[in-house]
């Protein structure tokens, strides 16, 4: 089942999108300019092989519900996102403030 839903963080609106999978639950928020997601997110790929995309996400493990991945602590980012002032331990509902137009 997909399940697409407005959230606000501090007047900011983004979409949370869930998608139930078997035995797991693929997460992600975002809004024009990024997204944080669960552990399904290869940074490593994206900073890699995606680079000229130029990509702004960052990844926190270990999260089973929107709640969790907003509070989680992001376990890594990509340049972009670093660029956007995002870091590792940042939690990801701070990490999605970040994520505005340069």
């Amino acid at each position: 089942m997909l399940e697409m839903t407005p959230i606000t963080i501090k007047n900011e609106t983004f979409i949370a999108v869930t998608l139930k999978l078997p035995k797991t639950n693929f997460m992600a928020v975002t809004n024009d300019v990024g997204y944080i997601m669960c552990g399904a997110l290869d940074v490593g790929l994206l900073n890699a092989k995606l680079k000229e995309r130029k990509i702004v996400a960052g990844r926190a493990v270990g999260v089973r519900t929107i709640e969790q991945l907003l509070e989680a602590p992001l376990e890594s980012v990509t340049l972009e996102a670093e660029e956007l002032g995002i870091t590792v331990g940042m939690k990801g509902k701070d990490a999605l403030l970040k994520m505005k137009y340069k």
